[in-house]
């Protein structure tokens, strides 16, 4: 079990990365600079362009969920996949932006965390909180149902 879930951790950091990257080229489409606010960026995206961003966020959800469908056996396991390869995705994904752009500067640099069903908006430290605090969480679980 423990090395499965290792799986699902590093298919979330890779996933992160490759969101990463797409939201480099995002920024230099946009013309974004690399350590503004992401909820100034969000100002210059058309309403195609925020259409496709939303559907891009869908896409995200259900890869997310078919993974979880695919690899849990029971609905608790199933949630359990969803919530641990969710939390690396998240977190990673914030360490991509960071190592591609050095962005965010700062935990409390503002950011859209989601734009479904209306953008959610809040500081960095926030997803990178919730995320770390769901791998320790379910670690801890994991660990102490295995060794039992």
């Amino acid at each position: 079990m423990v090395g499965k879930f290792l799986l699902l951790a590093l298919f979330g950091i890779a996933m992160a990365y490759v969101e990463g990257v797409g939201v480099v080229y995002l920024r230099q489409v946009l013309g974004i600079g690399d350590i503004e606010s992401n909820n100034v960026g969000l100002k210059r995206f058309s309403k195609r362009y925020l259409f496709i961003e939303k559907t891009r966020e869908v896409a995200t959800i259900v890869m997310l969920v078919t993974l979880a469908l695919l690899v849990g056996d029971t609905w608790l396991d199933k949630m359990v996949v969803f919530f641990w390869t969710f939390a690396f995705w998240d977190l990673f994904y914030y360490c991509s932006l960071y190592l591609l752009l050095k962005w965010s500067p700062k935990l409390t640099t503002i950011d859209v965390l989601f734009l479904i069903p209306r953008p959610w908006i809040a500081p960095v430290w926030v997803p990178i909180g919730i995320s770390s605090i769901l791998i320790i969480s379910i670690a801890v679980f994991l660990l102490t149902s295995v060794f039992r």
